[in-house]
């Protein structure tokens, strides 16, 4: 017979979403902090990720050396312990080698934990921007940031993906009361600028239409001063890399993304194919905007543009999919269906566990996360829209609550 006590206090149903998001943040931190701590234990772990090709440009730069000089890359970071056949380079713009240029005073080992801790802190303090941004919704919505697994990628193999990370958390949190800092912080942005083609589109005929021309001045000011000291680092680095460019073969290589796939569906040989999806994703772009000028909002426009620019990019790498994330987290503060926060939590694990499965990040089995994230915002979108119609007192940016256990579950 039930209590007085069991009436008064019904028991909570069961919530998987809650359930599958505990299990893909445990699972993440475990892993991570796994790879982190044996990092400086197994040297052929230093030399094996992307990293060492961060370091070994460093050290070119310092001895005044070539940075895409074949043989003394090859040299480099084969007795870094890097595995690989030929030689690895860095493959951003020249006014990226200031970054890497301080890693040239160190040894691999020593370098590169603190290179993945730097990675981490880029993580950590774009997310709470992001967060903060988005109006402070619930602490899940942090906790899904902080674990993106493109994201964490980037920590692990010690990319450069999270620096564009910041660059858009800081554009969204300042392009209104600071612009000429949101304008400075695009130019972690043009460390790669093929990810942001239709997005770039837009903000430059937005800039003209909104006459905001300080962020345009805060761009050109960062720009120029990257310029500088690459000038001043390495005065030979732009005829190195535009040399390196015509003979690096990158145009011949396989990367997981929609587009180098239509390219080897359609014809391998036609190297122009993989920039018919980012023309086109431009020209939609421009409708999108045009349509919506007046209103023209980044954050609630600016979302979709950042992931239909990953989803048409020429190439695409999964951790330069961190660019999802302000799209994810916004649309994740906002949700109500608890099956839309199990699909995305179901995603989070399926990456994390497909390393066992797939050697190699260069595998087609990595082709599904950019559509993927795209079309889960479309179905979250339209789901909080939909809550929002069946309560007109409820606005589009209010934020609603990702989990609280003392609220009622709705499903």
């Amino acid at each position: 017979m039930a209590t007085t006590s069991d009436l008064s206090h019904p028991r909570r149903r069961f919530d998987y979403a809650e359930f599958l998001i505990a299990t893909a943040f445990g699972l993440a931190i475990t892993m991570t902090a796994l790879y982190l701590g044996l990092m400086p234990l197994l040297r052929a772990y230093s030399g094996s990720r992307d990293f060492v090709v961060y370091w070994a440009t460093g050290q070119q730069l310092v001895h005044h050396a070539n940075p895409y000089d074949p043989a003394a890359m090859g040299h480099i970071e084969h007795a870094a312990g890097y595995t690989g056949k030929g030689s690895y380079y860095m493959r951003n713009p020249p006014w990226s080698l200031p970054l890497a240029f301080p890693l040239g005073f160190v040894g691999t080992r020593l370098a590169a934990l603190p290179w993945s801790l730097l990675m981490l802190g880029l993580l950590g303090i774009s997310v709470r921007a992001l967060w903060m941004t988005f109006g402070r919704p619930a602490i899940g919505v942090e906790l899904l940031g902080y674990v993106f697994p493109p994201a964490l990628i980037c920590v692990v193999e010690g990319q450069t993906s999270l620096f564009l990370l910041l660059g858009l958390a800081l554009f969204l949190r300042n392009h209104r009361t600071r612009p000429f800092l949101a304008g400075a912080a695009l130019w972690f942005c043009t460390l790669k600028p093929h990810l942001f083609l239709p997005f770039a589109v837009v903000l430059l005929v937005w800039i003209a239409v909104s006459r905001s021309y300080r962020i345009l001045l805060g761009a050109a000011a960062s720009m120029t001063a990257s310029c500088l000291l690459t000038e001043w680092i390495d005065p030979s680095a732009w005829a190195q890399y535009i040399a390196w460019g015509r003979t690096s073969g990158i145009s011949r290589e396989f990367i997981p993304c929609l587009s180098v796939a239509l390219r080897e569906l359609l014809d391998p040989a036609a190297k122009w194919l993989v920039f018919v999806p980012a023309a086109l994703a431009c020209a939609w772009a421009l409708i999108y905007f045009w349509r919506r000028r007046h209103g023209w909002d980044w954050i609630e426009h600016g979302n979709l543009l950042m992931l239909v620019s990953i989803v048409a990019a020429p190439y695409c790498w999964l951790y330069d999919q961190s660019l999802a994330l302000p799209a994810l987290m916004c649309t994740a503060g906002r949700v109500r269906s608890r099956r839309l926060l199990a699909v995305l939590a179901s995603a989070y694990l399926l990456l994390e566990l497909q390393p066992f499965f797939s050697s190699s990040l260069a595998s087609a089995l990595y082709l599904w996360p950019a559509p993927a994230w795209l079309v889960w915002y479309l179905a979250a979108r339209k789901s909080a829209a939909d809550v929002n119609v069946s309560q007109p007192e409820s606005k589009f940016h209010s934020v609603a609550p990702l989990y609280r256990l003392e609220e009622p579950v709705i499903r």
